[in-house]
């Protein structure tokens, strides 16, 4: 069937020119809900019923700030299909961008605007597989699911997740991996590990405890401790096939004649399938106690933010294999973190399966092929068909 393009154009546009950042600094951080009304009035039209869920802490009455989710059903039953994504962006450098960010541009075969690709342009493609389906009846449910804060806290998909919903029996997410198939990736950990010591002047040790000094010890550690996973653990499904752990920022010290008594570094954690990040907290913390029980500093390890738990659905899924039928493509591993996990701990069959690349997510001039858009209709197209259409009717 043809795709219309001028359609995905303006609707994309229109998402695109709505600001929707999401951040941990309060100066970049914004509301998502005039994403959402768009969305809500778009689906409204095409015969589902829409909910929109304030993100408990986040529902600020004037919407400037406010998050929400939206969750649009349309049949009924207890399986079906979730096509989900998340509503924001991350924060963009205005002076880097060849066009306004907030315009959707197009050039050369590609839209350019921010969020075009990760991952706005996704819910264009499934309006235009929803038009495929006409007056179609559908024996199980369709649910369009878009998400709050994917970029900065995922507080939107956590919430969902303590709601128990929505429930389907599959759920397919866009974001970009140029329609191929993700069955797995790895989870992350923001940690934050401070060292207290006691200040006093240089020219006497004694007088002080250096945080420095301690924290070098700790790196040692942290170093000890990455490469025993790294021996224990591995995964050949990935690139990286072993968990990595960096050391990406530390602050500490005040002036060169100062016993240093504070320290901070910031790292990440990226684990595989099969580990647990709050196992790998617990035995961080039981490395780190001896070293401030010897070194008579205070280590305190907290988190950054709540982190994601690695995610895998196994190859033999029937989602898996659907995917791999209607994309020609094997399902892969990735390295990015996503919302899976909080739908898969929903009890539902999920994959990661967009249209665009990861590698212009994130970057000026943030852009989604226009060749990559037909085609993503079409999947989304055939995953409807399988688990909405042509599904045996339940309860």
């Amino acid at each position: 069937m043809t795709f219309d393009l001028k359609r995905y154009i303006d609707q994309l546009g229109q998402l695109v020119a709505q600001p929707s950042v999401s951040c941990s600094d309060p100066q970049w951080d914004m509301g998502n809900k005039a994403v959402l009304d768009l969305l809500a009035t778009w689906l409204e039209a095409r015969g589902f019923s829409v909910e929109l869920l304030p993100v408990p802490g986040r529902d600020d009455t004037t919407h400037r700030s406010g998050k929400y989710n939206l969750i649009a059903t349309r049949g009924t039953g207890s399986g079906g299909l979730v096509l989900s994504g998340h509503s924001d962006t991350v924060p963009y450098d205005d002076n880097r961008w060849q066009s306004d960010p907030f315009t959707l541009t197009e050039r050369d075969g590609k839209l350019y605007g921010l969020g075009a690709t990760d991952m706005k342009g996704f819910f264009p493609a499934v309006l235009a597989a929803i038009d495929r389906l006409g007056t179609q009846a559908l024996n199980q449910p369709l649910i369009v699911l878009a998400t709050a804060d994917e970029e900065s806290s995922m507080s939107g998909a956590r919430a969902l997740a303590d709601m128990g919903r929505p429930k389907a029996r599959y759920a397919v997410i866009g974001e970009p991996t140029e329609l191929r198939p993700v069955r797995m990736h790895k989870g992350i950990m923001m940690e934050s590990l401070r060292v207290r010591g006691a200040s006093g002047h240089s020219s006497n040790p004694a007088l002080g405890k250096n945080a420095l000094e301690t924290m070098h010890t700790v790196l040692n550690e942290l170093l000890a401790f990455r490469e025993e996973l790294q021996t224990r653990y591995r995964n050949p499904g990935f690139s990286v096939d072993v968990p990595t752990l960096n050391l990406g920022c530390i602050h500490g010290g005040d002036n060169p004649n100062r016993i240093c008594a504070e320290c901070e570094l910031h790292f990440d954690l990226r684990a595989l399938p099969g580990m647990d990040n709050e196992a790998l907290r617990h035995h961080l913390r039981q490395r780190l106690s001896p070293l401030a029980e010897r070194s008579g500093t205070d280590i305190v390890l907290s988190e950054l933010f709540e982190g994601v738990e690695p995610f895998e659905q196994p190859a033999n899924s029937e989602l898996v294999r659907a995917c791999e039928q209607l994309t020609g493509h094997t399902a892969e591993a990735v390295a990015f973190a996503t919302e899976a996990p909080f739908l898969k701990s929903l009890g539902m069959e999920t994959l990661v399966l967009g249209p665009g690349s990861i590698n212009q997510a994130h970057q000026p001039d943030e852009f989604i092929d226009i060749g990559q858009l037909a085609p993503s209709v079409d999947i989304l197209t055939g995953l409807i068909q399988r688990f909405c259409v042509d599904a045996p009717p339940k309860g």
